[in-house]
C-alpha cells in the first residue's frame, strides 16, 4: 500500500532546518533522547510525510513490530521498514525530504566539499555523497573536479572557488569578523602545498553544528539598526590581523551584508577581498573552509573552532562590539630557516629506525620482559598465555633485532639448562625534554630507563617565545651530540616534550600555563619539528612523569596508581586499566582545582581557587617566613629558597616544619579526593620539589589523610610510596612517552609518535 496522500512539504535545504544535531550525524542513532522526541512528536502532530515518518519512528520506539504500526498507519509495511531503515542510518536528515530523480535540486556545492572531507574513514566516495544528498553522481563528481578534492596527481591540493578565486594551494582559516552590517572570514594561504594531513580529522559535525548555531544567535543578538551609522571596527581589525600574521597572505572573504560593511579602501591593507562561490551559502562555505583547514594541518584542531564559538556566544550573551576573532599565529612555525644548519644532524638521530614491531604479540612479549627483568622462555608463555612455539619464534626475531639479549643459563631440576632474556638497554634511546618557568631539562635515555647524558638549563618565565624555542633546540642538540657514540645508529627513537598544561595535543599548541603567561599559545611541537627530523610527542609533565614510572618502575608499578608530580605547582598522572589515562583532550590530572575543591576554596567568581599551596616553592617559603623563618637570601619563591627551607625542617627548624606540613596537608587533601573517586590503592610522590630534606613531611601527611578519612577506608590501605625517577622525572618521563608508545600492548592499537 502506498503511503498515506498528505499535502507535499516545500523543499527546505538540509543546513537551514532547525534539526537537532548528533556527535557524528553518520552513526547510526539509538532511541530518540527527549529532545529529539519532542520534534518528532512536533512534525506527528502535522500533516504530510513527514508527519507519517515521525509517527513511524515513535511507534517503532515504542517497540511495536512493522505489521502493527503498518495497520495503525494505514501504510505499507514496506513504507513502514524503509523509514525504520532511514532512522536508523541517517538519523533525523534521514526522515527529510529528498529531491527525486529528474527534480531540479539547487545544489550547495560547500556542502558537497564539506561531505567529501569529513567522511569517516575516507569513505568520500562521490556515489556515496550523491545518495546521501540526493544528487546525481555527476553533479558531486563535478563539485569534487571544480574544488580539485580528487586522488590525481596534477592536482596535489584542494582549490577554493571564490571570487576571485583564492591564491595558493595551503589554505588556513585565520579569522572571523561580524557585526551588525555583515560577516567577514578571514583566510590565509601560502603558495606552498601543504603536507599530507592526518590520517583522521581533527574536528567533528558537533563542532560544525555548534558553529553554526552560535553564528544564528549572533546574528540575532546584533541585528543592524537602519538609521545607526555603519560600524567601522574592520579595518582596525584587518590591520591587527596582517601585523599578527606576517608571514601568510591574508584574504577576507565576504559571508554576509545586511548593508554594506565597512571595508577600507583599496590599497589601504595588505589583505584582499572576495566574494562566496557562485554555487555556495555562507553556512556550507564556512562549513568547508574548516573542514579543509582541519583535515590538512593538524594545527587546526578542535580546540581553534571551540575558541571561535566562545568568541561567538560571547557576543550572544551581549558582550560590547564586534566579533573579531584572530587564532594564534599558525605560521610561526613555517618560518624556521630549513637551511643544512637548521636541520643538520648526526645520521644516528634521523629518527629512521629498525625497531618496527609486528605484531601486538611482540609488543606483549616486551613487555612482559620489561617488567620481570629477567624471564624464561616458559615463564614468558605461562604469564602471556601464548604457545611455547609462538614466544620461541618471537624471542628468536627479537633477539636477531638486538631488543632482547641472553642472560647466563639457570640450572633446572630435570632437562637441560633454561637461558632466560632481558631487554638489551642499548637497542634504543630516546631523548626527553622538560619545559619548566625555570629551568629547562634534557636527558638521553635508554631502553632500561638509565640516564646516558643529562644537561640542564635555567630560563626566565618572561622570555621571548622565539628566544625561548631557539633554547629549547639548542639544548636538545647539546645533550644528543653529547650521548655521542652511546645511542645505536638505528636505535634512536624520537624525542618526547613535557610541558606544563594545559596542552593541545593535536596541535601541539601550549595554552597559556599560569606560570608561563609569555608562552601563551605556543604551537611548540610544530616548532620543534622543523629542528628535529625525527618523531617528536608533546605531553602534560605530570602524566608523562607518571608514563616514566611505569616504564622504570617495572613490576613495582604493573598496577593502578596516581603519580602527584611536585613541581612549580602541582599535578597529578593517572595509570589506570593498564595504561597512561589522559582524558579526552589530554589533559586529565589538573590536581590544584581538586585540592581546592576538597578544602571549599573558590575566588570572587565562584571558580575554584588557584591554591598557593599547589605551587610549594611560593608557598613552602612564604608560610615559613610568616611563621618566623629568616628570609632567605635567594629571590622569594626561588628554588634555592624552598632548597634552604627544606634544609631546615630537615634539622627541626619548627617553622620550616609547620609550613611543609601545612602545604602537604593541602596536598593530601586533594589527593584524598583522587583516592575516594578512583578507588586506588597507590600513590607515587616525585619531581624536582620532592627532595630527600622535604619527603618524609610529605609522605607522612599524604598518607594520613588518604587512610583516615576516605569512605572506603575499612575496604584498603593506600600506599604512598616515592618515585623510582630522579628529580629529573618530567624529562625522564617525556623519553619514556616515545617506548610506551612504541613496545605497549594495546587492543585498539598501538600509538605511534
Amino acid at each position: 500500500m502506498p503511503e498515506t496522500p498528505h499535502s507535499p512539504l516545500p523543499e527546505v535545504p538540509s543546513q537551514d532546518r532547525a534539526l537537532p544535531t548528533f556527535p557524528d550525524e553518520r552513526r547510526p542513532p539509538g532511541p530518540p533522547d527527549a529532545r529529539t522526541r519532542d520534534l518528532l512528536r512536533q512534525w506527528a502532530a502535522g500533516d504530510g510525510p513527514l508527519g507519517t515518518r515521525a509517527r513511524v519512528v515513535l511507534l517503532a520506539a515504542e517497540g511495536l513490530r512493522d505489521a502493527e504500526i503498518s495497520r495503525r498507519l494505514g501504510v505499507s509495511r514496506q513504507t513502514v521498514g524503509s523509514w525504520r531503515h532511514r532512522w536508523q542510518s541517517a538519523g533525523l536528515r534521514g526522515l527529510e525530504q529528498r529531491p527525486r530523480t529528474g527534480r531540479p535540486a539547487t545544489v550547495d556545492e560547500a556542502e558537497v566539499v564539506t561531505r567529501a572531507l569529513l567522511a569517516p574513514g575516507g569513505s568520500g566516495a562521490s556515489r556515496a555523497i550523491a545518495r546521501e544528498l540526493g544528487l546525481s553522481h555527476a553533479t558531486v563528481a563535478a563539485i569534487r573536479r571544480r574544488w580539485q578534492l580528487t586522488a590525481d596527481e596534477t592536482t596535489p591540493a584542494p582549490h577554493v572557488p571564490t571570487r576571485p578565486p583564492l591564491p595558493g594551494t595551503d589554505v588556513w582559516v585565520m579569522g572571523l569578523y561580524a557585526d551588525a552590517r555583515g560577516a567577514v572570514l578571514l583566510a590565509g594561504t601560502r603558495a606552498a602545498a601543504p603536507a599530507p594531513g592526518p590520517a583522521a580529522t581533527v574536528i567533528g559535525e558537533d563542532v560544525l553544528a555548534g558553529l553554526g548555531r552560535a553564528l544564528d544567535g549572533m546574528r540575532l543578538a546584533v541585528a543592524p539598526d537602519p538609521g545607526g551609522p555603519p560600524p567601522l571596527g574592520l579595518t582596525g581589525y584587518l590591520a591587527a590581523a596582517a601585523e599578527h600574521h606576517p608571514d601568510i597572505a591574508l584574504h577576507a572573504i565576504t559571508l554576509w551584508e545586511t548593508g554594506r560593511i565597512s571595508a577600507p579602501p583599496p590599497g589601504t591593507t595588505p589583505v584582499t577581498f572576495h566574494q562566496l562561490p557562485a554555487r555556495s551559502t555562507w553556512r556550507g562555505f564556512l562549513r568547508a573552509m574548516i573542514a579543509l583547514d582541519s583535515t590538512s594541518h593538524p594545527e587546526s584542531s578542535r580546540r581553534v573552532y571551540l575558541d571561535l564559538v566562545a568568541a561567538l556566544e560571547r557576543q550572544t550573551a551581549g558582550a560590547p562590539g564586534p566579533v573579531r576573532w584572530l587564532r594564534e599565529n599558525v605560521a610561526g612555525h613555517l618560518r624556521a630557516p630549513h637551511t643544512p644548519e637548521a636541520v643538520a644532524h648526526p645520521p644516528s638521530f634521523s629518527g629512521v629506525n629498525q625497531i618496527d614491531l609486528g605484531s601486538f604479540n611482540e609488543c606483549v612479549v616486551i613487555e612482559t620482559v620489561r617488567l620481570s627483568g629477567t624471564i624464561t622462555r616458559g615463564e614468558i608463555a605461562h604469564r602471556t598465555g601464548l604457545t611455547q612455539q609462538s614466544v620461541s619464534r618471537i624471542a628468536r626475531s627479537l633477539l636477531d633485532r638486538g631488543i632482547l639479549v641472553e642472560d647466563a643459563q639457570r640450572r633446572a631440576t630435570s632437562g637441560k639448562p633454561r637461558t632466560p632474556v632481558r631487554l638489551s638497554g642499548t637497542a634504543a634511546h630516546a631523548l626527553g625534554l622538560h619545559i619548566d618557568p625555570e629551568v629547562l631539562t634534557a636527558v638521553v635515555i635508554d631502553l632500561d630507563g638509565a640516564i646516558v647524558c643529562t644537561r640542564t638549563r635555567p630560563v626566565s618565565a618572561d622570555i621571548d617565545p622565539a628566544e625561548f624555542v631557539a633554547q629549547v633546540v639548542e639544548l636538545g642538540r647539546e645533550t644528543l651530540q653529547k650521548a655521542g657514540g652511546a645511542v645505536r645508529e638505528d636505535g634512536f627513537l624520537g624525542i618526547g616534550v613535557a610541558v606544563p598544561g594545559p596542552v593541545d595535543i593535536a596541535s601541539g599548541t601550549v595554552l597559556g600555563p599560569p606560570l608561563l603567561s609569555a608562552w601563551n599559545d605556543l604551537p611548540l611541537l610544530y616548532l620543534l619539528k622543523d629542528h628535529f627530523p625525527c618523531p617528536v610527542i608533546i605531553e602534560k609533565d605530570s602524566l608523562a612523569a607518571a608514563a616514566g614510572e611505569r616504564w622504570i618502575g617495572r613490576d613495582r608499578r604493573a598496577r593502578d596508581f596516581a603519580y602527584l608530580y611536585l613541581g612549580t605547582g602541582v599535578g597529578s598522572g593517572l595509570y589506570l586499566n593498564g595504561d597512561l589515562y589522559r582524558g579526552v583532550s589530554a589533559n586529565a590530572g589538573e590536581f590544584g582545582q581538586l585540592c581546592a575543591i576538597a578544602l571549599g576554596r573558590v575566588d570572587a567568581d565562584g571558580r575554584p581557587e588557584l591554591l598557593p599551596e599547589c605551587n610549594p616553592p611560593v608557598s613552602v617559603t612564604d608560610f615559613a617566613v610568616r611563621r618566623g623563618l629568616p628570609a632567605a637570601d635567594a629571590a622569594r619563591g626561588s628554588t634555592a629558597a624552598y632548597r634552604e627551607v627544606g634544609r631546615a625542617a630537615a634539622a627541626g627548624d619548627p617553622a620550616a616544619t609547620a609550613a611543609l606540613r601545612e602545604v602537604a596537608g593541602a596536598v593530601g587533601r586533594g589527593a584524598l579526593g583522587l583516592v575516594d573517586l578512583l578507588d586506588i590503592d597507590l600513590i607515587v610522590l616525585g619531581g624536582p620539589f620532592f627532595t630527600d630534606d622535604v619527603a618524609d613531611f610529605y609522605l607522612d601527611e599524604i598518607g594520613r589523610a588518604v587512610n583516615e578519612f576516605p569512605t572506603a577506608r575499612r575496604l584498603r590501605r593506600v600506599e604512598v610510596e616515592r618515585s623510582v625517577l630522579s628529580a629529573e622525572a618530567a624529562a625522564v618521563g617525556a623519553a619514556s612517552t616515545i617506548f610506551h608508545a612504541t613496545f605497549t600492548p594495546r587492543l585498539r592499537g598501538r600509538e605511534r609518535p
